[in-house]
């Protein structure tokens, strides 16, 4: 097998084909070509979009990301490049900067605190044991489908107090939507000429239709109550500077919550097991070991890098790791690259599970944007591991593991597994 440090030609390095992120090491290689010959690269794409620079060492990745006022989110986060009028119909908090972004996020700011995640506790251990005496009583399973994907969904439907019976369809949305350059996955393929059809859409993906009819009739129900479910804070809660959520924001905002509390955590999972699985004997340390778990979580969170990117757009000219960035130009933060930075991780390449220097840049890196739900993420993932580990005696891939074709969410469709119980 290929390794992740093979050299690969700066000449063949292409971020923008997506093709190049379907194998698992095709994007590491191209990863580590960047840091060690052109750590700021100008990275050509097809129309309709008109290239990026290419971020990829810690440290540029966290000064562009601690500066929202020389790179800025309001020009969107992904690489589609949008006019005003889709910015005006489609910005989420995380297309935003500065006051408003700072009030809306403190909406619900506080469900997502250490007191209230804590406070879970014993609701996540529960609906872990749930999860898991379904899947491992099969034997063989899909480990996406019957762990990583059904347990983070469970715990979305406990924030928004939806019923569970609702869970396929939130997971299902979630893959339509951030799968929109998948076959297996979108409705309309991104930049498909179809997909102009929906250009005012999140991802321009239809299926974002269906959330926010789904999300308004939740409004409806909790407008006006004394909930503490994430909907009613939406809808009852006056942001910090005194406007409230138009219907589009909370439009928007629910979208993003519905996707981003289902997608990332469910990949970290899914590439944490797949990890244990290639490095058995760092799975027998844990077995060995339990109390290593809270420190094998952050290992996790670097080794999985759910998310590859984030961009930013430079608000006027500024050098940038030598480069001279233009205003206007698109500036994308290859976290996972950054993930695997030879300046900040001893031996980047090997899965440790006791590595206690590990500053990882998964959930971004002092940025306003910072991920709104890091803790809880962490807390679910630490307890999926501390339920899973004691129970399983073995544990043997059972088949191949597709991944999702995009070059944003890091993602594994399918990971078939054979148990034996403890």
């Amino acid at each position: 097998m290929t390794s992740a440090t093979e050299p690969m030609p700066l000449a063949d390095v292409n971020l923008a084909d997506l093709d190049n992120f379907t194998d698992g090491v095709t994007p590491w290689r191209m990863f580590h070509t960047l840091r060690h010959e052109d750590p700021v690269h100008w990275q050509p794409e097809e129309a309709p979009n008109s290239g990026f620079w290419a971020v990829t060492r810690h440290a540029d990745i966290a000064r562009v990301d601690r500066d929202p006022e020389t790179f800025t989110s309001t020009r969107f986060v992904n690489l589609e490049e949008v006019d005003d009028d889709q910015i005006n119909k489609r910005a989420s908090i995380l297309e935003m900067d500065g006051v408003r972004h700072r009030a809306l996020r403190s909406v619900i700011q506080r469900q997502f605190g250490a007191s209230v995640i804590n406070s879970y506790a014993d609701f996540l251990r529960g609906l872990t044991a749930t999860t898991l005496d379904a899947a491992l009583a099969k034997g063989t399973f899909d480990f996406v489908a019957d762990v990583s994907a059904d347990f983070p969904i469970n715990v979305l439907a406990r924030l928004l107090d939806v019923p569970p019976e609702d869970n396929q369809q939130l997971i299902d949305w979630g893959n339509r939507i951030i799968g929109n350059t998948d076959p297996d996955y979108a409705d309309v393929l991104l930049h498909s000429e179809e997909s102009e059809k929906y250009r005012d859409l999140p991802f321009r993906s239809p299926a974002s239709v269906e959330v926010f009819e789904y999300g308004r009739e939740l409004a409806r129900q909790r407008r006006g109550g004394d909930g503490t479910d994430l909907i009613s804070r939406l809808v009852n809660t006056m942001p910090r500077d005194g406007v409230p959520l138009s219907a589009q924001d909370f439009d928007n905002y629910f979208l993003l919550l519905v996707v981003a509390g289902n997608e990332t955590t469910r990949h970290t999972i899914s590439h944490s097991m797949l990890a244990l699985l290639q490095h058995p004997e760092q799975l027998a340390r844990l077995k060995d070991d339990p109390s290593l778990i809270p420190t094998a979580v952050e290992e996790f969170l670097r080794w999985a890098s759910p998310v590859y990117h984030f961009r930013r757009t430079a608000t006027r000219d500024v050098e940038l790791g030598g480069k001279q960035v233009k205003e206007g130009d698109k500036v994308v933060m290859w976290f996972a690259s950054g993930n695997r930075d030879e300046k900040v991780f001893g031996n980047p390449y090997d899965f440790d599970v006791t590595r206690t220097d590990n500053d990882h840049v998964t959930f971004g890196k002092g940025s306003p944007h910072l991920c709104l739900g890091n803790l809880l993420a962490r807390t679910e993932i630490r307890i999926m591991f501390e339920e899973l580990i004691p129970r399983i005696a073995g544990i043997r891939l059972a088949g191949d593991v597709p991944r999702v074709r995009s070059n944003f969410v890091n993602g594994i469709k399918k990971l078939p597994v054979e148990v034996t119980l403890a």
